[in-house]
């Protein structure tokens, strides 16, 4: 499973972000709305916008966003029903993904041992992405 994010005027700006902390490398061109048949009308900001970027990401997944485009009636909706649950491999690397992450972003929960035996926290991070770290002392 792939996740894919929309954003509204920032996927580039986000996926950069994503990019550091992932230590990975976009995966093909940053293909723009400006690009696409039909879209030859839209402003220059529109056409700027990204229509796909994707960016491996640990385990194998690819991480995929674009952004909307305002004049063709797309609306974004940030809420917190998803979230994006990673897995790595050591309490290290959960660590530093979640405070490479979060970095200026809303912490929900803290990094921390849970009852159900593993290494979890969870947050918003500044672009409104809803984030699950859980390591599983059982890997």
């Amino acid at each position: 499973m792939n996740p894919y994010l929309n954003f509204d005027g920032n996927a580039e700006e986000a996926m950069n972000f994503y990019k550091s902390a992932f230590r990975s490398e976009f995966q093909g061109p940053v293909n723009r709305i400006g690009d696409a048949p039909g879209c030859e009308n839209l402003s220059e900001a529109e056409k700027k916008r990204v229509m796909h970027i994707s960016l491996p990401i640990a385990g194998g997944n690819t991480l995929m966003a674009s952004d909307i485009v305002p004049s063709m009636g797309h609306k974004l909706f940030v809420g917190n029903n998803n979230y994006i649950s990673l897995h790595p491999d050591s309490r290290e690397e959960a660590d530093r993904l979640f405070q490479e992450l979060s970095a200026d972003g809303k912490v929900e929960m803290p990094m921390a041992d849970m009852f159900w035996g593993d290494y979890f926290g969870s947050f918003q991070d500044k672009f409104g992405v809803q984030w699950m770290i859980n390591f599983s002392t059982n890997h």
